[in-house]
């Protein structure tokens, strides 16, 4: 097992959800944290409740600019990124194509697909120079799996799942790691943030089941990152129990 202890460890989306999780499973161990997220004041409410090094970033991955200026501009004690959590990402809207709404678009294939990426290019180079480091991507069962009015958004997780595997092969000959963890249903802001704010419609996606929380995806994130070092671990599927596919829940 690799330990975390002053490891760097960069979390994209890390103000709530997933992210966050990630943000205090990675504390525990005693990583030094590069907490990224559009709500800023969020991170420092996060941060508070830390005792190892914590360095925020107020940004949104879609914009390439600031991404690239972010990642340059830390603190020259901050620029050797162990471990990268690409995990910002959203959903919005669940229309037929047709139908669908052109903002909606925009802003998954922005940050699902582009701010991946732009992280991606940003702190992978790094890695490469130094022989070292782990990119960790969340996904999802949607990049498997299309469903229902899922289609863009599982459009763009495919595209993460494809970038993932991509990544892998032209990192061969390099002792960095590429992983990829795919959650079912997780009870996040993600079904809040898909319905514009719908808090009804929102619960019922999760109601009489019971479905993964963030810490359950964080603690895929944190076994893939302290496998030792010959060991690569390249997906995670990870359900609730009451899940088998995208369509088919047990619910009570």
């Amino acid at each position: 097992m690799i330990r975390l202890k002053d490891k760097t460890v960069f979390i994209s989306g890390a103000s709530s959800g997933i992210g966050k999780a990630c943000a205090f499973s990675f504390a525990q161990y005693g990583a030094r944290l590069i907490l990224c997220a559009r709500r800023v004041d969020r991170l420092q409410k996060i941060a508070r409740e830390f005792s190892v090094d914590t360095h925020l970033l107020s940004l949104d991955v879609r914009n390439q600019k600031s991404v690239k200026s972010a990642v340059e501009s830390l603190p020259q004690d901050w620029r050797e990124i162990d471990v990268l959590v690409n995990n910002a990402g959203l959903a919005r809207g669940l229309s037929k194509l047709y139908e669908g709404d052109i903002d909606d678009w925009e802003q998954m294939v922005d940050t699902n697909i582009k701010g991946l990426l732009y992280l991606s290019r940003a702190i992978i180079p790094g890695m490469v120079a130094r022989n070292s480091g782990d990119i960790i991507n969340i996904g999802s069962i949607a990049g498997h799996e299309v469903y229902p009015g899922g289609n863009v958004y599982c459009a763009t997780k495919h595209a993460v799942d494809a970038i993932t595997k991509g990544l892998r092969m032209d990192l061969l000959g390099t002792s960095v790691r590429v992983c990829t963890i795919d959650p079912g249903l997780v009870e996040t802001e993600f079904s809040l943030v898909r319905f514009h704010g719908d808090e009804g419609r929102a619960k019922k996606v999760y109601d009489g089941l019971k479905p993964l929380s963030g810490k359950d995806i964080a603690d895929a994130v944190l076994y893939a990152a302290t496998r030792p070092a010959h060991v690569q671990i390249a997906e995670i599927i990870i359900l609730p129990t009451v899940q088998r596919s995208s369509t088919l829940v047990s619910r009570k």
